[in-house]
C-alpha cells in the first residue's frame, strides 16, 4: 500500500480487512444507507439517521469510524461516552441541505419570530450541524428524522403556539399533510437580510413555519417521471423518499424513510416492480439484494449525493491506519454547544423509544 495512486479498490479492501482484524474489538465502523457498496462492505453497522443514533449508545468500542456526513459524526460524538474516540474519514463531506442553515441566522430568526410574544418551537431535521442543534436545544426544542416526523411534529404543536420546522421545508410540509395540518396555515419563511425580509403578519397566523431549505439530490424528481415510469413498467409500484417535494409524493404510491423504502422492497411480492426515488447507491444495493424476485429500479439514476461519496477506500484505510498508530484525529465539537445539542437529540429519543 505505498503507492496510493496504484492501489487497486482490491487492495484497499483487503487492507481495510486487515487492521479491522488487528484492532478488533476496539473498533466499530457504522455506515449510512447512502454510502457506496466499497464502503458499506466494511461496515459492522449500517442504518438511517434514526437507526444510527439509537445504536451508537449500544457501542462499547473505544473507536467508532463513521461513514457518512459531518452532522452525522456530530451526532454519533455527542451520544458516544466521554472515553470513546469519533472518527470521519473526511471532514470535508459535509450536506447541501444542513448547510442552508447557519446557527447566527436561524437564532436570529427565533428572536424575531418570537417578538410576536409567541411560542415557538423550534424542530430542526437531524440533517443540520451540531451549533443549529444547540440553539434548537435552548429554545426547548427537538430534532427529528424523515422515519419519525410525524410523531415529533405532533409533540411540536402540542408544545407552543406555533413550530419552526427546519431546514427542509419539503420533509415539513409532507409531514405536515400527514398530520392533515392545512396549507393555510402554513408558513415558509424569506429569511433574506438575516430575517429582516420575514412576514411578521403571515407569521402571526400560521401553526407552522418552514425554513426555505430542501435536499438537492431529491429535488431532481419530479412527478412526470412517476407517469414516465408506469407507462414502461406497467404495475409498477413507485416508492419516494419525503425529502422530495409534495407534489412528487403525491404522484408516488408511497412516500418514507429509508428505512420504510428498504421494508417496502423486503416485502414486495415476488415478481412485483419497484420505482425508487431516492439516492442511488441504496437504489442500486436494493437491485442486486432483491435480484431474481423483485424488479428494484431508480426513478433517476442522477440522484447520487456526492458528498456520501466523499468517503472512499483510501479515505477510511487512512483513518484505520491512523488509529492503529495513535495518530487518528478524533472528531471534536464545541462543549458549550453539546449539552443544548445533547437535549434536542435526547427529546427525540425519548419520544421515540
Amino acid at each position: 500500500m505505498s503507492d496510493l495512486n496504484e492501489a487497486s479498490s482490491q487492495d484497499f479492501g483487503r487492507a481495510i480487512d486487515a487492521l479491522r482484524t488487528e484492532l478488533g474489538r476496539d473498533l466499530v465502523i457504522v455506515g449510512h444507507h447512502y454510502q457506496a457498496d466499497d464502503i458499506v462492505a466494511h461496515v459492522d453497522h449500517t442504518g438511517d439517521s434514526l437507526e444510527l443514533a439509537r445504536m451508537i449508545e449500544g457501542i462499547k468500542a473505544r473507536h467508532i469510524v463513521f461513514c457518512g456526513v459531518h452532522f452525522m459524526a456530530e451526532s454519533a460524538r455527542l451520544l458516544a461516552a466521554a472515553d470513546q474516540a469519533v472518527y470521519l474519514p473526511v471532514l470535508e463531506a459535509r450536506c447541501t441541505m444542513s448547510d442552508t442553515t447557519p446557527a447566527p441566522l436561524l437564532e436570529a430568526m427565533m428572536t424575531r419570530l418570537k417578538s410576536t410574544g409567541r411560542r415557538i418551537v423550534p424542530l430542526a431535521y437531524v440533517n443540520t450541524s451540531l451549533a443549529v442543534k444547540a440553539v434548537v436545544g435552548r429554545h426547548g426544542g427537538a430534532v427529528c428524522t424523515s422515519a419519525n416526523a410525524p410523531t415529533m411534529l405532533k409533540w411540536a404543536l402540542d408544545q407552543g403556539d406555533a413550530v419552526l420546522f427546519l431546514p427542509d421545508h419539503n420533509l415539513g410540509n409532507n409531514t405536515a399533510d400527514q398530520l392533515g395540518l392545512p396549507p393555510e396555515r402554513r408558513h415558509i419563511l424569506n429569511i433574506r437580510q438575516g430575517g429582516n425580509q420575514v412576514d411578521m403578519e403571515a407569521v402571526g397566523k400560521a401553526a407552522l413555519l418552514l425554513w426555505p431549505g430542501c435536499c438537492p439530490i431529491h429535488a431532481v424528481f419530479k412527478p412526470d417521471m412517476a407517469d414516465k415510469a408506469r407507462r414502461l413498467h406497467p404495475g409498477a409500484r413507485v416508492i419516494v423518499h419525503p425529502e422530495c417535494t409534495p407534489e412528487m409524493v403525491g404522484a408516488a404510491d408511497a412516500a418514507g424513510s429509508t428505512s420504510f423504502i428498504i421494508r417496502q422492497a423486503q416485502a414486495a411480492p415476488e415478481g412485483s416492480t419497484l420505482v425508487v426515488g431516492t439516492e442511488i447507491n441504496l437504489v442500486r444495493r436494493l437491485t442486486a439484494r432483491h435480484a431474481g424476485r423483485v424488479e428494484v429500479l431508480p426513478l433517476a439514476v442522477s440522484a447520487c449525493c456526492s458528498n456520501m461519496t466523499k468517503i472512499r477506500p483510501a479515505a477510511l484505510w487512512r483513518t484505520l491506519r491512523a488509529i492503529r498508530e495513535g495518530a487518528a484525529q478524533p472528531l471534536q465539537i464545541d462543549q458549550a454547544q453539546a449539552g443544548p445539542a445533547r437535549e434536542a437529540l435526547t427529546r427525540m429519543l425519548q419520544q421515540c423509544a
